[in-house]
């Protein structure tokens, strides 16, 4: 899998580091057959210079990349809303990424797409930040400052900084599936979340290192219940906290309400049914502890801005079709 990460002088360190780290993971757990193979395209050779000083060394400068990729990915930085690349920059940009199967940007790095005129007729996001900047200089891109992470066809782009590490989460889990994105997540300590249709997707929180650690401890219960229709009380008694106390607790540890994190917890299982198995909806809400499937429907909509039957349709089809 050929991945080419555009890198230029002022890029954030974490747009580059955190998808680095990603694909590093995956490479740990796949055959070495299937690992990333990435190359870092500078502006300049030999090395570029990140806002915080920090230095990464490049593979090469654009005008000597011509090679394809299966991805192409821009990282952003602070000083990309206001930068105007050169012509020979926005040239070779257009070309790799109309060349690429798949194409993107971390952050603001989308500025850059749009100078390539890469982002007419797109929905697309960026930094909260600069969304409203990236939409008056582009009127043609449909910007959705409040997702975390956007597809649209073949383009993916993500909110600032560290949501390139859940744009990263979400490239992997279409290339090898579900799984192995929550085992990369795991290991990085990090949410996962993926599109549905320009929707951001917040699965259960990932085990911290303090596998005791109250978060830990509702996961275990309600994923070796996830069948059962659990109360507030009942887990607040199974993991030893006062019903008093357990959800002003809990909301702090884990950011989000009990009730809500276990709809989370359920959604997750559902979505590994529904990309895995052919199972009846009704069947997959039933395992996943839902009341119904009505239910089921009404959290997948409210949560993912989908329904079951299409994430369905959508991931069993990316399934089928993928290369092995």
């Amino acid at each position: 899998m050929k991945l080419t990460l555009v890198v230029l002088d002022g890029v954030q360190a974490l747009d580059v580091a955190g998808p680095l780290d990603v694909f590093a993971e995956a490479n740990n757990l796949l055959p070495k057959e299937r690992h990333y193979a990435i190359t870092l395209v500078g502006g300049r050779p030999d090395s570029v210079v990140c806002s915080s000083g920090i230095e990464f060394k490049v593979h090469s400068d654009y005008l000597n990349h011509h090679a394809d990729s299966d991805m192409l990915l821009v990282a952003g930085g602070p000083r990309f809303p206001e930068y105007r690349p050169e012509p020979a920059l926005v040239d070779w940009l257009r070309r790799r990424a109309r060349g690429a199967r798949r194409y993107g940007a971390v952050c603001n790095g989308v500025f850059l797409l749009g100078h390539a005129g890469l982002l007419a007729g797109r929905e697309v996001t960026t930094h909260w930040d600069h969304a409203q900047r990236l939409s008056d200089q582009f009127p043609g891109a449909q910007v959705r400052p409040d997702k975390i992470f956007v597809r649209d066809g073949n383009l993916f782009t993500c909110g600032g900084v560290a949501a390139g590490i859940d744009l990263c989460l979400a490239l992997i889990a279409e290339d090898w599936g579900h799984e192995l994105a929550m085992k990369v997540a795991k290991r990085l300590i990090v949410y996962i979340r993926r599109d549905g249709g320009q929707s951001q997707y917040s699965p259960y929180l990932a085990v911290g290192p303090d596998e005791d650690s109250l978060v830990a401890r509702v996961l275990k219960h309600v994923t070796d219940h996830i069948g059962d229709a659990l109360t507030i009380e009942e887990i607040a008694d199974a993991v030893g906290v006062s019903r008093r106390t357990f959800s002003r607790a809990f909301a702090k540890h884990a950011r989000v309400t009990p009730s809500v994190f276990v709809d989370q917890v359920r959604i997750d299982f559902a979505r590994k049914l529904l990309e895995e198995t052919d199972v009846p909806l009704k069947t997959v809400a039933f395992r996943c502890g839902f009341s119904s499937a009505t239910q089921m429907r009404m959290i997948f909509a409210r949560q993912l801005a989908t329904t079951p039957k299409r994430y369905r349709e959508r991931f069993r089809a990316d399934d089928h079709g993928r290369a092995a």
